[in-house]
């Protein structure tokens, strides 16, 4: 067994072939910081390089969160268009890197798992929750920005364009009966000492059988699906991002209170 690492409130472990990242910021409900991000793409490249390892575990300290989407405070420092950019450059690298990773990819999901959160499950291979599981991108509501192009595209090919659009435009978090329905979610247990035990499971299970139909089945989904590039929607995200209601959206999180939006 590999020695637990941590970098920025992530921590990685390997054990018997199998690797394991838990975002580790519970007080936070998970929340993403770019460190986070890029640590994460690292131990991906980490584990492209390293054969011994046949599956990955991503979960989330805690029972309240898998993940919670990033950390707002990391878009206070957003003055110019080439911040907006520059974030989803970043977040498609980074979500990239996860889906390409060359291992079963195992999503071990208690709690909320919204925004950036169901972005990163939405790249696992498999997802896995518990009763108290909620899935959603409630940014209509809470801070007026946009999906990345790549996240608009795993979530159409998930659940289809008309269900994403109805995930968005309600701003609604699933529960996990729905979620199990509409294939956000491949099974549902009971409660989080289960969900740890059956992700185990699973990734032993996916570790047992012949790595290259694995990698080959995962490279073919990934070419079949069609994945906008961010350079195709670099109006939209300009749009939002740039936008007065984005800098409300923000300022109304923070401060816990409704935001008044203007549409512009």
């Amino acid at each position: 067994m590999n020695a637990p690492t941590a970098n920025e409130d992530l921590l990685y472990s390997v054990q018997d072939g199998i690797a394991r990242i838990t975002f580790n910021r519970p007080q936070a409900r998970n929340a993403m910081t770019f460190a986070m991000y890029d640590r994460m793409a690292e131990i991906c490249q980490e584990i492209n390089a390293d054969r011994s390892i046949k599956a990955l575990i991503l979960t989330g300290a805690g029972d309240k969160a898998f993940a919670s989407g990033t950390d707002i405070s990391q878009f206070r420092a957003f003055k110019s268009a080439q911040d907006a950019l520059d974030y989803e450059a970043r977040i498609d690298r980074v979500l990239g890197t996860l889906e390409q990773c060359r291992v079963p990819v195992i999503a071990a999901i208690a709690g909320a798992c919204t925004g950036g959160g169901a972005g990163i499950a939405a790249c696992c291979d498999l997802r896995i929750g518990t009763e108290t599981t909620r899935m959603g991108f409630p940014i209509a509501r809470t801070l007026g920005n946009c999906l990345s192009m790549s996240n608009i595209s795993r979530v159409v090919a998930l659940v289809g364009p008309a269900c994403t659009k109805d995930l968005i435009f309600r701003a609604r978090l699933v529960e996990a009966p729905e979620a199990l329905a509409l294939g956000l979610l491949n099974e549902v247990v009971p409660d989080v000492e289960t969900l740890q035990r059956r992700a185990d499971e699973t990734a032993k299970l996916v570790a047992s059988h012949a790595p290259l139909t694995l990698e080959a089945t995962k490279e073919a989904v990934r070419r079949i699906r069609r994945t906008l590039s961010r350079e195709e929607g670099e109006d939209l995200i300009l749009k939002a991002y740039m936008s007065e209601d984005f800098r409300e959206g923000m300022d109304a999180f923070l401060n816990k209170r409704t935001p008044n939006w203007k549409g512009r």
